[in-house]
């Protein structure tokens, strides 16, 4: 029993943070997560598939470094449109887009632990099943 807890722990810490993902308002960016960035009517100022650092942190043309770890979508749409608004442009307008969620890890009594890609209507259940299912010793039917 201890072990199925310890699984579901994991998956739980681990989904937790992803399960809005469908919603940017809530989702919260961090390491490992890509995005890409559109400046209307300035292609060259944009982002496609920029992975956020380790640091937190993304490159953004004229801008520089720019700390977006544990900002949503539109946290850092509004946050880019104010930097490209002080010193660059008139009436920036930003948008930011998930291109590829950071990755879900998995272990205890499953078939084969590690790090998943993250899938939008992830639960507990999909996670073990992408895992290979659980083992003979893991408990099923207590969390």
């Amino acid at each position: 029993m201890k072990q199925f807890y310890s699984i579901s722990i994991a998956i739980l810490m681990s989904i937790s943070s992803v399960a809005h993902a469908q919603n940017t308002d809530k989702y919260r960016l961090s390491t490992d997560d890509v995005i890409s960035i559109t400046v209307f009517n300035e292609p060259e100022l944009g982002l496609k598939k920029a992975t956020i650092t380790d640091s937190g942190t993304i490159s953004v043309p004229l801008v520089g470094q720019v700390s977006i770890k544990g900002k949503t979508v539109p946290e850092v749409e509004a946050l880019l449109t104010k930097k490209f608004g002080d010193d660059y442009l008139k009436k920036p307008s930003v948008s930011v887009s998930i291109d590829e969620y950071r990755p879900f890890y998995i272990n205890g009594e499953v078939k084969k632990p590690g790090s998943y890609p993250y899938r939008s209507n992830m639960t507990v259940q999909i996670a073990i099943t992408i895992a290979g299912g659980f083992t003979e010793r893991a408990s099923k039917h207590s969390i």
